[in-house]
């Protein structure tokens, strides 16, 4: 059975003060991203020379709290990616398809440069790894020894970009560190469920939409949490397997009550209504919208119970980097805290998310 061991850090993670003797340097494919970006100030702190893949190098400005080294490049041009890396100790590979689609097209190529990248470079590959190569058929409670059986398209690519990086790990002297967790949120992450649904428009939202029935569980992952897990792994990374793959267990909402509630408290609207979410709209919408077709596909993980067991990253890094509920949920929704509640608006017309 799972630990489930938490260690409560503070929201504010991203603002720990930067060391200033670099220890290395991390390649980032993805540093606009939630997760790329977060992953990206966790290694900063650590002492990191953070590099950054990107097509308009020249344009891009710093607002990350640390120094950027921006290379021109993009993810899927393979001798952009080999040169982007070299000298690199670390590759974040946190960059996906654009439009939640061409996981096959455009996914595993980008992938396969990654792969390339560090073999050339030695460097030790950081991949986020989801649900998706999971089914309905899945056990609850899944740990590392679960075997993956997807019944979609994008759970097939994605089981096969985790064989990718075992074979490179067996095969090519490879080494990966790859964290599996649930729907992200958090301040900033924008491309959510969390952000788009649950609580869409933010502080300025009518109601709460309950994506899952009552007694579904479902594993959320604050985002600045995962990224102090990769950070705390990458600390011991001598000491990891090959192909070292974790479970993160994150926020686990058995009910949709505590998410809820919390949310109610964060932006002081103890009378804001729940309702369910309007999932045939999904399906009204699918034969003319591609990105809702391929919604349709993982609606499964909202009608059946999935929780990630983290026994194993317990035993390799302690209890398991954990902000409080209320802390989390203020922070995603940009409201400040006072007392261990959230303070009200001062901004009343504020958009969070769209």
């Amino acid at each position: 059975m799972s630990s489930s061991k938490t260690s409560a850090i503070p929201a504010s993670v991203d603002k720990f003060p930067l060391p200033t003797a670099k220890i290395g340097t991390a390649l980032v494919l993805g540093l606009t991203g939630a997760i790329g970006g977060a992953v990206a100030a966790a290694l900063a702190r650590r002492g990191y020379r953070v590099r950054a893949l990107t097509r308009h190098a020249a344009t891009r400005t710093n607002h990350f709290g640390h120094h950027v080294d921006w290379i021109d490049g993009d993810a899927v041009d393979r001798d952009a990616v080999i040169r982007a890396a070299y000298g690199a100790d670390l590759i974040v590979h946190a960059v996906n398809p654009p439009n939640y689609s061409n996981w096959r097209e455009i996914g595993l190529p980008m992938l396969n440069n990654t792969v390339d990248a560090a073999e050339r470079s030695g460097a030790t590959i950081l991949f986020p790894a989801n649900v998706y190569v999971f089914s309905k058929n899945t056990p609850d409670l899944v740990d590392e020894a679960v075997v993956p059986s997807p019944t979609t398209r994008k759970g097939q690519v994605r089981l096969e970009m985790e064989e990718l990086l075992a074979n490179a790990a067996r095969t090519r002297d490879v080494r990966v560190i790859a964290v599996r967790a649930g729907d992200f949120f958090g301040k900033g992450v924008v491309n959510s469920w969390f952000s788009q649904a649950l609580v869409k428009n933010g502080p300025d939202a009518k109601s709460i939409q309950l994506l899952s029935r009552p007694g579904v569980g479902h594993s959320w992952a604050y985002v600045p949490d995962l990224a102090e897990t990769f950070g705390r792994l990458v600390d011991i990374r001598a000491k990891l397997a090959p192909y070292e793959m974790v479970h993160f267990a994150g926020h686990y909402d058995d009910t949709a009550n505590p998410f809820a509630e919390a949310i109610s408290r964060a932006i002081s609207r103890p009378d804001l209504k729940t309702k369910a979410f309007p999932w045939f709209s999904v399906y009204l919408g699918a034969p003319f919208v591609p990105f809702l077709r391929e919604v349709i596909e993982m609606i499964w993980l909202w009608k059946h119970p999935l929780k990630l067991d983290n026994s194993k990253l317990v035993s390799l890094i302690g209890d398991e980097p954990h902000t409080p509920l209320d802390l989390a949920i203020a922070a995603s929704l940009d409201e400040p805290i006072a007392h261990g509640h959230a303070k009200p608006r001062i901004s009343p017309g504020k958009v969070i998310a769209a």
